[in-house]
């Protein structure tokens, strides 16, 4: 069986979910409390995918950076190397889907081949402000991404959203 490392990163704005999106997906777990990042945090998982008729073993290095809106703050140091992220935004607050076009942007700097899945969290909460399917495919539609509708709490789509980013980077 074919084997591939790559490096991910989780990038969108302060509080839409990515250290929670990594927890249940490593380890299965969601804590009610809000506890983000701080710096960054490096976690390891093989995934087995199918690509291109082959079965791929992809060993993920997924790094999960701390937010920040002030995009300056992000170090790109920490985006070279990577093969892609996932573009996490909260489905109850609008806004978020805007700052992923400045982080894909970045990674892009960093790695012109980069690949990306989105990731709308926060699914599971309603009613409220929600963020509009519609602009969800214009977005990954524009960065020939995969996009899902995730909860890290009842862990709908997470496992999913890492299984097609390890897919599209296996291709």
């Amino acid at each position: 069986m074919p084997a591939l490392n790559i490096k991910v990163c989780l990038l969108g704005d302060n509080a839409v979910g990515k250290t929670s999106l990594v927890r249940r997906f490593l380890d299965n777990v969601f804590e009610h409390r809000f506890a983000g990042a701080i710096g960054f945090r490096v976690n390891r998982k093989v995934v087995i995918v199918t690509a291109s008729s082959d079965v791929v073993e992809v060993a993920m290095m997924i790094w999960d950076l701390a937010a920040s809106e002030d995009l300056d703050q992000v170090c790109t140091s920490y985006l070279r190397g990577a093969d892609g992220a996932v573009l996490v935004c909260d489905m109850t607050r609008p806004e978020t889907l805007e700052s992923l076009r400045a982080y894909a942007a970045m990674m892009s700097r960093a790695n012109p081949h980069a690949r990306f899945v989105v990731a709308a969290n926060k699914d599971d909460l309603l009613p409220g402000p929600r963020l509009a399917e519609a602009q969800l495919q214009a977005l990954a539609a524009e960065l020939r991404a995969s996009y899902f509708l995730t909860s890290a709490k009842t862990g709908d789509a997470v496992e999913a959203v890492f299984r097609e980013l390890g897919r599209a980077l296996a291709n």
